[in-house]
C-alpha cells in the first residue's frame, strides 16, 4: 500500500517512520523540507504521487486546507485524520470536499515516552460511513495498531478533546493544591506522594502552569462544544491555571 503522510513534525515524523518500517510504501509532504532516511519527502504538492491512503498529522487549524488539497488531487483515496479537530469537523470536510472514505483516528503520541506511548498504542477510531470504517480497520490492523471502534466519528473527535481537557483539570487541581500547601507551610510533594499511595489516587505534578499547544487548545474546544451550557468546572480550571501562572511568576520575581 502506498501511503502519504501530510505534516512531518513531532507526530508526522515518527508516524511515517513507523509505517515505513511496517512495510508500507511511504512518502511525506510538508511545507518545510524534511530529510527522513529511506523516505521520499516533498514540499511541492503537485509533485506528490497519488497514494492509496493519506494520513493527516498537521496542526488542527490546517486540517481543512489539507483536505481541500487532497480532494483536488484524488477524492477516491482513503483519508485518515490523526490530527485533533473540533467536533463536527470530519463530517463537514467530507461533505464539503467530497471525500467519501474518511476516518478519524487521533494520535496519542507522547514525546517523553515514545517507546511505551508512541505510534503503536490503543487508539479510538470513528468513520463517516461503514465503508470508511472497514477501510480504516484494515489499514490500522495492517500496521498492528489496536483500535477501539467508536459508534460514530463525532465520538472519536470528542474523545481526544475530552482526554486533554480531563488532564487539564487534573493539573489545575494539583496547581491549586500546591498554592494551598505553600500558604499553610505544608510540603506539596510530600503530600502528593502520600496521597498517591492510595490505589485510586494519582495527583499530578504542578510545574509552571499549563502551556503547550494541546491541552489549552483542546480544553478550549471542549468549552466551545458546550455552547451556552454552564460549565463551572472547566471554566474554573482555566481560571485557576491563569491565577497559578501569575502566582508562579510572582514567586520567581521575589526570589530574583
Amino acid at each position: 500500500m502506498k501511503v502519504c503522510v501530510i505534516g512531518l513534525g513531532t507526530i508526522g515524523t515518527p508516524t511515517i517512520k513507523y509505517m515505513h518500517e511496517h512495510g508500507m510504501q511511504t512518502y511525506g509532504y510538508d511545507l518545510v523540507k524534511k530529510s527522513i532516511a529511506g523516505i521520499e519527502t516533498y514540499t511541492e504538492w503537485k509533485r506528490v504521487p497519488k497514494p492509496d491512503a493519506y494520513v493527516i498529522t498537521v496542526s488542527s487549524d490546517s486540517v481543512e486546507d489539507v483536505c481541500k488539497m487532497i480532494s483536488e488531487k484524488d477524492r477516491r483515496s482513503f483519508v485518515s485524520v490523526e490530527s485533533t479537530v473540533k467536533v463536527g469537523t470530519c463530517r463537514k470536510i467530507s461533505n464539503k470536499f467530497g471525500l467519501r472514505t474518511l476516518v478519524h483516528c487521533p494520535e496519542r503520541y507522547w514525546v517523553e515516552e515514545p517507546k511505551t506511548h508512541g505510534v503503536r498504542q490503543l487508539r479510538v477510531i470513528g468513520a463517516i460511513n461503514e465503508q470508511s470504517l472497514e477501510k480504516g480497520l484494515e489499514f490500522y490492523r495492517a500496521l498492528d495498531i489496536p483500535v477501539h471502534v467508536c459508534s460514530d466519528i463525532e465520538v472519536a473527535e470528542a474523545c481526544k478533546i475530552t482526554e486533554n481537557a480531563y488532564r487539564f483539570v487534573q493539573i489545575a487541581f494539583a496547581e491549586e493544591l500546591k498554592r494551598i500547601c505553600e500558604d499553610r507551610g505544608i510540603p506539596f510533594e510530600d503530600l502528593r506522594t502520600a496521597c498517591n499511595t492510595k490505589w485510586n489516587i494519582q495527583i499530578l505534578e504542578a510545574r509552571d502552569g499549563i502551556y503547550g499547544s494541546c491541552l489549552p487548545k483542546d480544553t478550549g474546544y471542549l468549552k466551545a462544544m458546550a455552547g451556552n451550557a454552564l460549565i463551572p468546572l472547566i471554566e474554573g480550571a482555566i481560571a485557576s491555571d491563569e491565577f497559578y501562572k501569575k502566582w508562579v511568576e510572582e514567586l520567581k520575581r521575589k526570589t530574583r
